[in-house]
């Protein structure tokens, strides 16, 4: 490889780095200005915004003083690695402190597997204390880069200090090695994946055991021998994003943790794993659903259940988006009545379109009766994996049965994943564990949540969520435009999140048995999430420079997202600026659901946005709540955006306003 194009070059390092940063943002961007510097980055903030959108995903300081941010941008020519040192240190979200060895990387979307093994490489490279205190000793750029690429040795401790070797070879143990195969995975697959890999593979040597690594990363993904899986003892799940083809595990003792417990206390995990197998325990891997964070296992209960409530809602949607648009679809064909419609398995006509709509609105009317059963299941899914799915279905058919509704289905779900969860920790025979997941944990478990739907929560939350109607029903005045604004407030706030996804599976619960205010509720969610991508497009066209051109590029795509109904669409821009962009956006969302209530605007049809609007009840008015939410967004963040302290000049972009990444708000 050419000097030219070398990974890192001695232009790509900074040994003071204290001069130009104090702080993760300033570092990220010192080293990247050595990144454009050398074409290696064409858009300097779209590459920021991407390091902190990475960023925000998982803080990347690690313990021994290292900083590694890292991601994949359009914005990246080739592969390219810039190292920093600090002598104060700097924050990058380390259990043990600040970091003083600080490591940028950049990958392009389509990089090559070689380049991404070299980068895999470092990342080994820094589990190593010797390559580490070399980087700390080091006087020159050019010999750091020598360290970083390869070129330039380690040195290693004076071999006289070094323990002599043993005289006699200790004697063979005839007992068989205790077996672990462990997978490792994070976000971007380039640093953490493989720092996780190295830490287990040197703590599985000193407690002598056998381990064998499948890393999932970026780098090529070599699945393990299925014969080596076979013959584990235990497994071990150190990961951020969801783990490829994870039943090949299952009927195993699991430990199942986040990549960076796997780098920073690997020694634990395998005791852990290993006193799980000793006592029998049959934890079955979760499953990875959508938004699946495989977090640390010292999680708070209220992280975990917000993971699993969104785990039933993100396979929910699907049901939700086709049942609804087909039921409203049969409606603005046939009209109010077709619901009164006899089957069209009998009395389907071709030629008259009062069949078709029928067709349409029955066909609706079964996807949507899944809604609650599938919310169900998945959250079992995604608290016990496969064993949850049918108890899960069974308690969500229950609430059905019983016209518990949406309330029901959330009971019925957490139920069943905590009845299998709570089977899978009974001890049993080796023998029945191969039909513990298939067989003995489903049917346990489904008798339990039946009895417990039936007969013990089932009808007080029919009662709660009859009361629920009736309230919505009876909403008037000023007490339906403070539930507007309410909800306007959730659906702007997180862009998607946690609060975005209650707001809307609060309104699409109600389109299970629509009345006249569940209507009103589902319109009023719809226009206020449409209002942040929508403003930050008319902002981007009236006031341009106050954006960057990254912001302005996605601008132009934020008119359709918003006219879709995509409330993700304003998320670059609050990720960027989310102390000016996210107050400005719940500012029209509230002025927006206030007034789609306050007009009576109702909605049968669970998503679509500008395109649904012949079934919306109202049509002009509901357009005009969202018109006057969007200029009021508008009108705020321009504001907030002129009133900051770096004025911009005529033809410039706006500078930089990346905040620390912990305050980004997490999508969904």
């Amino acid at each position: 490889m050419s000097e030219n194009h070398a990974m890192i070059t001695a232009e790509l390092v900074d040994l003071d780095l204290d001069r130009s940063a104090d702080t993760k943002e300033a570092a990220a961007r010192a080293l990247a200005e050595r990144m454009v510097a050398l074409g290696r980055v064409t858009d300097l903030d779209g590459f920021l915004a991407d390091v902190a959108a990475r960023e925000a995903q998982m803080p990347t300081g690690l313990d021994g003083g290292i900083g590694i941010p890292h991601c994949r941008s359009a914005h990246v020519t080739e592969p390219t690695l810039a190292f920093g040192r600090s002598a104060r240190g700097i924050d990058f979200g380390a259990p043990d402190g600040p970091a003083d060895l600080v490591f940028l990387i950049a990958a392009p979307t389509g990089a090559d597997d070689a380049h991404l093994t070299i980068l895999s490489s470092l990342a080994r490279q820094l589990m190593d204390a010797d390559f580490t205190a070399a980087l700390r000793a080091v006087t020159s750029a050019a010999d750091a880069a020598g360290l970083v690429s390869g070129d330039l040795a380690v040195p290693t401790p004076d071999q006289s200090e070094a323990e002599p070797p043993e005289e006699d070879p200790p004697a063979q143990d005839s007992t068989p090695r205790f077996r672990i195969v462990a997978v490792t995975s994070c976000p971007t697959g380039i640093a953490h994946t493989y720092m996780a890999a190295e830490a287990l593979e040197s703590a599985a040597r000193e407690a002598g055991v056998e381990l064998t690594v499948e890393t999932q990363g970026s780098a090529g993904f070599t699945r393990l021998d299925p014969e080596t899986v076979e013959r584990a003892d235990a497994v071990i799940f150190a990961h951020d994003v969801p783990v490829r083809d994870k039943p090949r595990f299952a009927g195993k003792p699991t430990v199942d943790v986040g990549v960076k417990a796997g780098i920073n206390r690997p020694a634990e995990l395998i005791a852990e794993v290993r006193e799980k197998a000793a006592r029998g325990d049959l934890t079955a891997p979760r499953g990875p659903s959508p938004v699946d964070n495989a977090g640390d296992s010292g999680d708070s209960y209220a992280t975990k259940l917000r993971v699993w409530l969104m785990s039933g809602v993100s396979y929910m949607v699907p049901f939700v988006a086709a049942g609804g648009l087909l039921i409203a679809l049969g409606f603005a064909i046939g009209g109010w009545k077709i619901d009164k419609a006899p089957s069209v398995a009998e009395h389907f006509v071709w030629t008259d379109h009062t069949s078709w709509a029928a067709l349409l609105f029955q066909t609706g009317g079964l996807a949507f009766a899944f809604l609650v059963p599938v919310l169900a299941g998945y959250i079992a899914y995604g608290m016990a994996d496969r064993p949850g799915l049918v108890p899960g279905f069974v308690g969500g058919s229950v609430a059905v049965t019983i016209e518990a509704g949406f309330l029901g289905g959330l009971a019925a779900g957490l139920l069943a994943g905590a009845v299998v969860m709570g089977t899978q920790r009974l001890h049993v025979p080796a023998v029945l564990r191969g039909i513990m997941p298939v067989v003995v944990i489903p049917l346990i478990s489904a008798a339990v949540v039946g009895f417990l739907m039936f007969l013990v929560v089932g009808k007080p939350i029919a009662s709660l969520q009859s009361a629920l109607t009736d309230w919505l029903e009876g909403l008037s005045g000023a007490n339906a435009v403070i539930l507007g604004v309410i909800l306007g407030l959730m659906m702007c706030f997180d862009l998607g999140g946690p609060l975005n996804k209650v707001a809307y599976a609060f309104a699409v619960g109600g389109l299970t048995h629509p009345t006249d205010g569940s209507l009103k509720v589902m319109a009023a969610v719809m226009a206020a999430g449409m209002v942040p991508p929508l403003a930050m497009a008319l902002a981007t066209t009236v006031r341009g420079r106050l954006f960057t051109r990254t912001e302005r590029e996605n601008g132009k795509a934020a008119w359709f997202l918003g006219a879709s109904f995509i409330t993700e669409g304003a998320i670059p821009f609050a990720a960027a600026d989310p102390l000016r962009v996210i107050p400005a956006s719940m500012a029209g969302g509230a002025v927006t659901g206030a007034l789609s209530m306050a007009f009576d605007c109702t909605l049968r049809a669970p998503h679509g946005g500008a395109f649904v609007v012949p079934l919306i009840g109202r049509p002009l008015l509901y357009l005009l709540a969202i018109a006057a939410g969007v200029c009021v967004s508008t009108a705020v963040v321009v504001l907030l955006k002129s009133a900051r302290k770096t004025p911009v000049a005529p033809g410039q972009d706006a500078p930089d306003t990346t905040p620390d990444a912990s305050r980004v708000p997490a999508a969904a």
